[in-house]
């Protein structure tokens, strides 16, 4: 046990290190360059949010007014829908916000009520753990403050700036609708 804690220690490190270096190198513009940065902060609350993969875009609303819209990032291997734990890929379908997370190891995170029953059962008939713990969130606490990761590089999560999650998280509460699109 000690063994993979200093192994998942040290890969954490060489993460957050590659993840830094790779901030300060130019971006080569890509398909989340194409969304307009908006300067609006968020005022009330959220009723949906619409998270869009291929567009690596998330819009939220206050029913049907759209508010704001970011970045996003997802897991790492984004294209296709969830089939199984540790597959990199962001779940697809109608979900809900279950939870608020201040502890987490992210700058916040609003928890996904993935998997549903359908996922489970469709694990289960592949023989397989169809995985969980989707959130929204912020960037990894041990990054210094204002590093945001470039490229999809979450397990599955849906990934913003640590801002932006603060933003986000004073906005939504547990029920709020989140539909993710490929």
């Amino acid at each position: 046990m000690k063994l993979l804690a200093r192994l998942f220690s040290g890969l954490t490190l060489i993460a957050v290190i590659c993840g830094i270096w790779a901030a300060l190198l130019p971006q080569r513009p890509g398909p989340t360059d194409r969304v307009a940065p908006q300067e609006t902060t968020l005022n009330g609350p959220v009723t949906r949010i619409l998270i869009e993969k291929s567009a690596r875009r998330m819009t939220v609303f206050r029913d049907d007014a759209a508010l704001k819209t970011y970045r996003i990032a997802l897991g790492f291997a984004p294209e296709g829908d969830k089939r199984r734990e540790g597959d990199g890929k962001t779940p697809e379908g109608i979900f809900r916000i279950d939870r608020l997370n201040r502890q987490s190891a992210y700058h916040l995170s609003l928890g996904i009520d993935y998997p549903q029953t359908e996922h489970r059962t469709r694990a289960a008939a592949e023989g397989l753990d169809p995985g969980g713990d989707i959130f929204i969130h912020g960037q990894p606490n041990q990054l210094p403050e204002g590093i945001t990761l470039p490229g999809d590089w979450t397990a599955g999560c849906i990934a913003v700036s640590n801002t932006e999650i603060a933003e986000l998280f004073a906005a939504a509460s547990v029920g709020t609708s989140v539909e993710i699109r490929p």
